[in-house]
């Protein structure tokens, strides 16, 4: 997509590595606070390659963003519009509206955005209000596993963007969102495939006006480029001839597991055993907490050879594993990340 600028979603992976390369690679950053801010300025980013992306934020932290230098930011409120009128004047914003997240993972449907009718009259009023109304928002959803979702989205952006015509508002900008997918258990499409079904949503509803585009990828940047290492503590039966045994790990949903919940995000998981006869499994973490079990109803098989010691591999573990981590809970200390 070449006419589409990269904000890098830094909740995905902070890492002060990560950072510095995208910062030469010439990205943009999507950032959801005052700290992430901070982080990306250190990593070398200008100002105004910064989206304070959030839609709840301090208005001390807005003041403080606006200081230094940030001028674009997202809101989907009356109340976050007003924060930002104030503490923000003059900047660009952009507003984000509610989408369904039809096929996603990990949804993000019902805490962020707004009705594209209430869009409308906010943006509206953001340019009353001296600030820029730079565009639309949304979010289709993390691990998107469907292109076509993209479309519905773009059609309500292109007929907000035609209404907000008719008053004299000249919005300019589309922002796609994050949703690109990481490698899990299940094949996903090619990025190509995204590409084109988000270029020819766009073509459609825009026709040869094609607005400013940004996209903001997390998961899909950063994900396959991770593999998180855990240690087999204790495999155990509940009861005599069980079919499934247990296998608990040292690593679990409190250091650097969260999206298993649910057992949303199913990662692929490698033994130094594969190869020889598996059966099933339930994964779960090392603390004494009942929730912190990984995976249950998703069918996962284990080598009936694997041992306690032994390292398993959960791949593409390269977005929200570090980041999720508690400081540690029961004592057990957060994951270490190694940078190659």
């Amino acid at each position: 997509m070449p006419l589409v600028r990269v904000f890098y979603a830094v909740k995905a992976n902070p890492a002060p590595e990560i950072l510095s390369m995208l910062v030469e690679l010439g990205s943009c950053f999507d950032t959801a606070s005052l700290q992430e801010i901070e982080m990306v300025l250190a990593a070398g980013a200008t100002p105004d390659r910064i989206s304070f992306g959030n839609t709840i934020k301090k208005e001390r932290d807005i003041a403080r963003a606006y200081e230094l230098g940030v001028r674009l930011y997202a809101f989907d409120s009356a109340c976050e519009l007003s924060k930002i009128a104030r503490s923000a004047p003059g900047s660009k914003v952009f507003c984000r509206i509610l989408v369904d997240c039809v096929s996603a993972d990990w949804p993000l449907s019902k805490k962020f955005g707004c009705a594209p009718a209430m869009a409308l009259e906010l943006l509206t009023d953001a340019a009353g209000r001296g600030l820029d109304a730079y565009g639309i928002s949304f979010h289709v959803g993390s691990q998107q596993t469907d292109p076509e979702q993209w479309d519905l989205a773009i059609g309500q952006a292109a007929a907000i963007f035609r209404d907000l015509g008719e008053r004299g508002v000249a919005a300019r900008m589309v922002n796609l969102g994050g949703g690109l997918p990481a490698r899990y258990q299940d094949e996903v499409a090619p990025i190509a495939a995204y590409a084109l079904a988000i270029s020819q949503a766009m073509t459609r509803h825009f026709g040869n006006q094609l607005p400013e585009m940004i996209i903001e990828p997390g998961r899909g940047l950063v994900g396959d480029a991770g593999v998180l290492e855990a240690e087999v503590v204790l495999i155990a039966e509940k009861n005599f001839g069980d079919e499934v045994r247990w296998v608990y790990l040292d690593v679990g949903k409190f250091n650097g597991l969260a999206e298993t919940m649910d057992e949303a995000i199913k990662y692929r998981v490698k033994t130094p055993r594969d190869g020889v006869e598996t059966g099933r499994v339930i994964l779960a973490g090392p603390t004494c907490d009942s929730v912190d079990v990984l995976y249950e109803k998703a069918g996962y098989e284990l080598p009936h050879a694997l041992e306690v010691g032994d390292k398993i591999r959960f791949l593409s573990a390269g977005a929200y594993t570090t980041t999720y981590a508690t400081t540690g809970f029961n004592g057990f200390p957060p994951i270490q990340a190694y940078y190659i």
